[in-house]
């Protein structure tokens, strides 16, 4: 299914990455300058809330007047919901310092999981991960006290995360793989690992669970047959198309897409196609029947109404 109409909101700032709603209906994100930003239901209205001094990736609510953010350079920090300094939660886990904080989920005790995507690549470096397919991607989960401990290790750059209602699992984004994962907590299957849904058309990248109670994962660009190939090259030739310029490495597609699966991983929405002013789609979040859009590459973030 192609997406319908699409509304643009420009911000003043590039690549808001993603989307979190509050109870209003505001909108905040975080541009690659550091800033985070809260934008007006209505999209005419922007505030300045800080900045993280790094690079902010996934934003989810934490409590009931702090922001949560995943920062690509400066780990997991908080920042008050009304503006304000950050405060940092952690730099490392697990017995690793992050090297590409990315994405989180929170539970409604407070228990924060969260992605590292590379052990060996920033996120300057991202598309290197995508080509080396190093597995070193890890979930991790924070408890409310702030011990740290490893949840999911061996993934291929991980990225969004989720929770379903119930709080059963908490699944994961492998954009490496063109898969979501997840990691059962409660039950028979509890530490157990699985696929939620595999062999995705596109890159998956953020996911969040609407207040539909179903999982919305992003595609940022259909699966590249360049990539799938120069992924069975030798090292040293791998290392040589890393080393070429942006415009001559497998480069992502302007198509873009949105998957919505049931908490058992039933698909029952999808959105592709291009979108006119948008691409590399990479943040999501439904609210009360309105998408909202994040991407990486453009100036604006968006919406659409189902």
């Amino acid at each position: 299914m192609q997406f319908g109409e699409v509304t643009i909101v420009p911000v003043n700032g590039h690549g808001p990455e993603d989307v979190v709603v509050d109870a209003e209906g505001r909108v905040y994100t975080g541009v690659d300058d550091g800033r985070i930003l809260r934008v007006s239901p209505d999209g005419r209205r922007i505030d300045l809330l800080g900045d993280t001094g790094g690079r902010p990736l996934g934003l989810e609510l934490y409590g009931d007047d702090e922001l949560l953010i995943c920062d690509a350079r400066a780990g997991l920090l908080t920042m008050p919901l009304a503006g304000g300094d950050t405060t940092t939660l952690a730099t490392s886990g697990a017995g690793l310092d992050f090297v590409f904080c990315n994405n989180a989920a929170v539970a409604a005790d407070g228990t924060v999981y969260f992605t590292d995507s590379s052990r060996r690549f920033g996120i300057d470096n991202w598309r290197d991960d995508l080509i080396e397919q190093t597995a070193g991607g890890r979930l991790l989960r924070r408890t409310p006290d702030g011990h740290i401990d490893l949840l999911g290790d061996g993934l291929q750059f991980a990225n969004g995360v989720a929770l379903p209602p119930d709080e059963s699992y908490v699944a994961v984004a492998e954009t490496g793989a063109c898969r979501v994962s997840r990691v059962w907590l409660t039950g028979p299957r509890a530490g157990d690992r699985d696929v939620l849904i595999d062999d995705l058309p596109g890159f998956p990248d953020n996911i969040a669970t609407g207040s539909d109670g179903l999982i919305w994962i992003t595609e940022a660009s259909p699966r590249l047959r360049a990539l799938d190939v120069v992924r069975r090259l030798p090292t040293a030739v791998r290392t040589a198309v890393r080393a070429l310029p942006d415009s001559l490495q497998p480069a992502p597609k302007r198509q873009v897409g949105a998957v919505a699966v049931t908490p058992a991983g039933a698909v029952v929405r999808e959105l592709r196609g291009e979108i006119p002013g948008f691409h590399l789609l990479v943040g999501i979040r439904e609210y009360h029947g309105r998408l909202w859009f994040g991407s990486l590459e453009e100036n604006a973030i968006a919406y659409t109404d189902l």
